[in-house]
């Protein structure tokens, strides 16, 4: 499931700051790997990308990890051509595809119908992967944009709600930064 999908993510990931998808995800990550250097989506689904984006554009010198979802890349597809053209070299987006908006309720996306890999690459990614078949570690040390696709079987664990409120979250981020 998507919670051992963040946790193996986690296991790559020592200074990189982290943008987390809304939802579950973000209890999942906040539950296995709590830290200042991550960034817990509270809202606005389908923007992790964007705002890992602005923050590679305007960090270049730290590397940048998106933990985003299926559902949420689907309802911001323009996030693909715009982080293909801008390209930041420290830019890796991982999208766990369970195939499920698991947030709302576990209903089916799209993406099970597509290959989101073969679609990145349509874009232009070159370094557009499935997880199974890289070493996360060197693509995080890359020279361009990195566009994975980690799947797993749809379903929510048991993490609690993050008890840390949204100003607290940004503020902490900020300061990490």
């Amino acid at each position: 499931m998507r919670y051992e999908a963040i946790e193996d993510i986690m296991s790559y990931v020592d200074e990189e700051l982290v943008i987390c998808n809304i939802g579950f995800p973000s209890r999942e990550l906040y539950e296995t790997n709590d830290r200042s250097r991550n960034f817990y989506m509270i809202g606005s689904m389908g923007l992790a990308s964007s705002i890992g984006l602005g923050l590679a554009l305007s960090k270049p010198h730290e590397k940048v990890i998106v933990i985003d979802g299926d559902g949420s890349l689907l309802m911001n597809m323009g996030s693909l051509v715009t982080i293909f053209a801008s390209n930041p070299a420290n830019l890796t987006w991982i999208v766990i595809d369970n195939g499920a908006y698991g947030s709302t309720g576990n209903q089916d996306t799209y993406a099970q119908l597509i290959d989101l890999v073969d679609i990145a690459q349509s874009v232009g990614f070159k370094n557009s992967f499935n997880f199974e078949d890289i070493d996360l570690r060197d693509i995080i040390e890359s020279d361009d944009a990195s566009f994975i696709v980690y799947k797993t079987e749809a379903g929510n664990s048991t993490a609690p709600i993050i008890d840390i409120d949204p100003i607290t979250i940004k503020e902490r981020f900020m300061k990490s930064i």
